[in-house]
C-alpha cells in the first residue's frame, strides 16, 4: 500500500495500482482512472462551496482564523482540565477520564476540520482569497 503526504501526516492510499498489465492496457486504464479522478474533483469543487454556504465566493483568512481559534481553545480547555484534575496528586477517577476524553475528542475533531478545510483549498475544491 502506498502513502501520500498531506500536511503534517501520512495517509495510506487504497487505490489499486496494476503492475501486471501490458503497456497499452495500463495506458487505457490510467486514462479511465484519470477521468474518474477528474469527475471526483469537479464534484468536490461544485458541492463543497455550496454546502459550506459560500456559493461562488472564496474562503478567506477569517474562516481559517475562527476554526484555528476554536481548535486552540478546545486544546487549552483539555489541557487546563487535565492540570486541574491532577493538582492534588491523586489518580483521576473514571468519570474524570471520560471528561478528559470528551475534551480531547472535541480538540481532535476541530483540528481535523481545520486540516480538512486546508486540504480542500490545497486541492482546488474551494477558492481562497486573501483579504487585506
Amino acid at each position: 500500500m502506498s502513502t501520500s503526504v498531506t500536511s503534517s501526516y501520512r495517509r495510506p492510499r487504497d487505490h489499486f495500482e496494476p503492475t501486471d498489465l501490458d503497456p497499452h492496457e495500463q495506458r487505457r486504464l490510467r486514462g479511465q482512472l484519470e477521468q474518474i479522478d477528474y469527475t471526483a474533483f469537479i464534484s468536490n469543487r461544485e458541492v463543497i462551496p455550496q454546502v459550506l454556504g459560500l456559493g461562488t465566493r472564496h474562503a478567506d483568512p477569517s474562516a481559517f482564523q475562527k476554526l484555528a481559534v476554536a481548535s486552540a481553545t478546545a486544546r487549552a480547555r483539555w489541557l487546563a482540565e487535565a492540570l486541574r484534575m491532577t493538582q492534588t496528586g491523586h489518580t483521576i477517577r473514571p468519570d474524570e477520564a471520560r471528561r478528559l476524553q470528551e475534551l480531547r475528542l472535541a480538540f481532535d475533531e476541530l483540528t481535523e476540520a481545520y486540516e480538512g478545510l486546508r486540504r480542500v483549498v490545497e486541492r482546488g475544491y474551494l477558492p481562497y482569497r486573501h483579504t487585506e
